[in-house]
């Protein structure tokens, strides 16, 4: 039986990352000036605290053990990774950031922000990516690839960014569903997952033979595994996606009782927009 791969320090996470949050702290500082002159924060410590959180979760995911253990050992080990790529780490950041230094970043993309972050939009990029990523072929080589897996890596955070957007969006410019479609959209994005989820967890035969050449940790075949890898899929990501709509419920049971508006609509936020856009100064 194999034994945990010894630890060994990944510099490139740890550089990417702190370039990330090292950016974050220098765009508050630099960008948040006229904000500060205002005699406000640029982002108050709870935003700081939750983007470094963010930060901090994709630097698990990058590092040992999980590292290794997804790229040479247990497939179960890679789908922690997928869904602290996909979904912890991006409503982090989302909520992490302040929103007008989101408006500023995605200002040079607003046109191709606004019709990618659209709901149905979001779902089908997010989902496509999913399929994707978990494609045998796609997975037998990436795991033999320090480059590959690192630009799927990239994609699942980016994938996570557009689905969590219509759920955790502060931009009134590219605003959040109301609370029933939250409800609605939360509760499709946790049943389409299912379906890969089911291969691996009632499969007869491991679906990455790639995992089967790797040595077995723990005892754990490599048909136990991807089993476990399903229900991580279906248990795990339905836990964090059905925990957020229950909180969604009881923010929209909040706002009905205290008579707060519960939906934004594309088309009125657009008339607005378009409306002081238009105004002459």
């Amino acid at each position: 039986m194999a034994e945990l791969p010894a630890w060994h320090p990944h510099p490139e996470a740890w550089l990417l990352l702190g370039g990330a949050l090292a950016a974050y702290l220098v765009a508050l500082r630099v960008w948040g000036r006229p904000i500060r002159a205002l005699g406000e924060r640029a982002a108050t410590r709870g935003q700081v605290a939750l983007f470094a959180t963010g930060v901090g979760v994709l630097l698990v995911g990058a590092e040992w053990p999980l590292h290794e253990l997804s790229e040479g050992y247990l497939y179960s080990a890679h789908m922690v990774q997928h869904l602290l790529f996909t979904l912890i780490a991006p409503p982090l950041l989302i909520r992490g950031t302040p929103d007008w230094l989101l408006r500023r970043l995605l200002k040079p993309v607003l046109p191709v922000a606004r019709v990618i972050l659209r709901p149905a939009v979001a779902f089908v990029v997010f989902n496509a990516v999913l399929i994707f990523t978990h494609w045998p072929a796609v997975v037998d080589v990436s795991v033999r690839s320090e480059g590959l897996h690192f630009a799927l890596h990239v994609l699942l955070v980016g994938s996570g960014v557009v689905m969590w957007w219509p759920v955790m969006s502060p931009l009134a410019e590219l605003p959040r569903l109301s609370y029933p479609g939250q409800m609605v959209y939360l509760f499709l994005q946790s049943i389409l997952p299912t379906v890969p989820a089911s291969f691996l967890t009632f499969g007869s035969a491991p679906l990455y033979h790639v995992y089967e050449t790797f040595p077995r940790l723990w005892g754990l075949s490599a048909l136990d595994d991807m089993r476990i890898a399903g229900l991580i899929m279906k248990l795990g990501g339905g836990a964090v996606l059905w925990g957020v709509l229950t909180v969604v419920f009881f923010k929209w049971a909040g706002s009905e009782r205290s008579g707060e508006p519960s939906a934004v609509e594309w088309q009125s936020v657009e008339r607005e927009i378009n409306r002081i856009g238009s105004a002459k100064p």
